[in-house]
């Protein structure tokens, strides 16, 4: 009883030690590097952001006696912020680091004061020098494969506070001012912090969830941009490793085991970078060859009358002549791609290999269809990949064309004048018909309001890679609220 256990046992152990091995080891489709240029730029949405956050900051009141003054304090407000040194750095192995230094924060309060009989009223206008905040986050993948601040380190410090009283008796209470100050330093010393906490943790991860993880592409296929694992932070960038995996919406849990080359990001010079391997379009292109995309049915107006005289002309000519009552029915091709498509890129550019099974009908009216052959068709494309914004799109051009019989050499022979005409068919008919699908594109995972410009694309053996600037439609607080 004891042994049957222990092998179930050791068999278990086995499959989650494989597993994660595997899981641990698994390429990447797609992957995006943020360089230290990207950085600059994200630094100025960055402080506006902070900017705002502090300003919102909401003080308590502040009462209590001083000798023989009574006051209360109220009405706390942030009126200007200046963190004009502040710089956005990578943390290497952790995350991002925001640093202030030396900036300085402008405040007003309310004042009610009672000294002896005396009770007045007033604002105080006080400025808060020598700010420093330093505040690390910690990035991780999220259990869904998303991006996500895990942990923030704050530490924030107010070197000197300075406060002018005006009002009637304003003069009278600048040695108050030392005492009240010191009290203002302390809270507000307090209070940005948990606001900056907040902001990180809340609302930048809110923002996070809203770049899809997985999402649908059209009618028939979805893609899964989840991590594959933790993002990697070196003092020159943040490399985000995608499974980068196309699925069919039929089948949405159906994966495709990745054998290809993992894509290598060496460039820094550009703000961003997006690696695209050959697994990244052949998960497409299977997901599409199982959803049944890849077939086609020309027939009725659909057929080019020059084809069709041609084929009734030619060797097809003469099957029909064995039955005359066939001669003047219309004809059809059936087109079915019998296996997936796979894709190869080099340096000297993206191709797609695909073969299809054509079948050459007649369609007597009144009458069940007959084949008059079956023939293979191989296709060879070339694929161009641009990108707009957040939407991937390739251009598909025919660069080489094949048929042969299916059913003897001699037929393969007597094709051989149809293989100009139908390649000329097919660049008119069918690869507009695929352009106009593929030019809507696939979105890259950018969140809502940054996109990409100025994008160069390099072509290696086994990946395609995009090198691009940023550019913010939305700042970042817009894009906070818009989500």
């Amino acid at each position: 009883m004891f042994l049957p256990r222990m092998t179930v046992l050791l068999s278990s152990l086995l499959f989650l030690l494989v597993s994660s091995i595997m899981a641990a080891n698994e390429p990447a489709g797609c992957k995006i590097r943020i360089t230290d240029k990207g950085l600059d730029m994200l630094k100025f949405e960055t402080q506006k952001f902070v900017e705002e956050e502090l300003s919102n900051i909401s003080m308590p009141e502040m009462k209590g006696t001083e000798g023989r003054f009574q006051y209360t304090i109220t009405n706390v407000k942030i009126t200007e912020l200046n963190l004009s040194h502040a710089e956005l750095q990578f943390i290497p192995d952790v995350g991002l680091l925001f640093d202030v230094q030396n900036s300085s924060i402008s405040l007003s309060f309310h004042r009610q004061i009672l000294y002896w009989f005396f009770y007045d009223t007033g604002n105080i206008n006080a400025s808060a020098e020598g700010v420093n905040i330093n505040t690390a986050l910690s990035l991780i993948r999220d259990d869904a494969g998303r991006l996500k601040i895990n942990n923030i380190t704050c530490d924030a410090k107010i070197s000197k506070m300075r406060a002018k009283f005006s009002g009637t008796l304003g003069k009278v209470y600048d040695f108050l001012a030392t005492f009240l100050t010191t009290g203002m330093r302390f809270l507000l010393n307090k209070q940005i912090c948990p606001a900056l906490n907040h902001a990180a943790l809340v609302h930048v991860n809110s923002m996070l969830e809203t770049i899809p993880v997985r999402s649908e592409v059209d009618q028939y296929i979805g893609i899964d941009y989840s991590l594959i694992d933790d993002p990697i932070v070196t003092s020159r960038s943040l490399d985000m490793n995608f499974r980068g995996m196309f699925f069919d919406l039929s089948d949405p849990n159906s994966t495709l085991v990745n054998y290809a080359v993992d894509p290598v990001i060496r460039e820094y010079d550009r703000m961003v970078y997006l690696a695209l391997s050959e697994y990244f379009f052949d998960s497409g292109l299977n997901s599409y060859y199982r959803a049944g995309v890849f077939q086609m049915h020309i027939f009725n107006e659909k057929m080019p009358k020059d084809l069709e005289v041609l084929l009734k002309t030619t060797y097809f000519g003469s099957i029909l002549m064995l039955n005359p009552a066939l001669v003047d029915a219309p004809m059809s091709l059936q087109i079915a791609v019998n296996s997936p498509p796979k894709t190869s890129i080099k340096t000297s550019g993206a191709t797609v290999v695909m073969t299809a099974i054509v079948k050459v009908m007649v369609l007597p009216p009144g009458q069940p269809p007959v084949q008059l052959s079956s023939m293979t068709m191989e296709t060879k494309f070339h694929a161009k990949v641009s990108i707009k914004g957040k939407r991937l799109a390739i251009h598909a051009d025919l660069r080489r064309f094949k048929i042969f019989s299916n059913q003897s050499a001699l037929e393969s022979l007597a094709l051989i004048p149809l293989q100009a005409p139908l390649k000329t068919m097919l660049q008119m008919s069918v690869v507009p018909l695929i352009n106009n699908w593929t030019k809507r594109g696939v979105r890259i995972p950018l969140a809502d309001g940054v996109d990409f410009i100025e994008e160069v694309v390099e072509y290696h053996n086994g990946f395609i890679l995009i090198g691009a600037n940023l550019h913010f439609s939305k700042g970042l607080r817009e894009m906070i609220t818009d989500q």
